[in-house]
């Protein structure tokens, strides 16, 4: 039987910051999308289908960088402001590969480090 191992990610369409949730002091993380407005301004002199190719294809490789971490733990909540959460969700929601991982996902505003902590604690206290 696997251990109940518990990850909090606050994320919006760039930046994704996961918190493994313990009774002792927490860690967090971050994960952050290649694709920015440099990448833009780039991609857009060769047209707008080619800008929005390489933001999809950007945006797949930084859900998958955050799938992979996801994986390991039994019981994840994404919050955020963007509907970044959500289209993260479906995806792995769509994938075998997490069957076994209770994910779930709730909205949150803007947090500095201190305050995702605090959001993690209480949701996983609560659920």
């Amino acid at each position: 039987m696997k251990l109940q191992s518990r990850l909090g990610i606050w994320m919006d369409n760039a930046n994704a910051y996961y918190t493994e949730f313990t009774e002792a002091t927490m860690v967090t993380h971050a994960i952050s999308s290649a694709y920015g407005h440099e990448q833009k301004a780039a991609t857009l002199s060769h047209g707008e289908f080619t800008m929005h190719n390489k933001e999809q294809q950007m945006q797949t490789a930084y859900y998958r960088n955050i799938a992979a971490i996801i994986v390991k733990f039994t019981d994840v909540v994404l919050f955020g402001p963007t509907t970044a959460k959500v289209e993260l969700f479906n995806i792995l929601k769509a994938d075998a590969k997490f069957d076994k991982v209770n994910i779930e996902y709730a909205n949150a505003d803007k947090m500095n480090e201190a305050h995702q902590h605090q959001f993690i604690k209480k949701y996983f206290k609560t659920n």
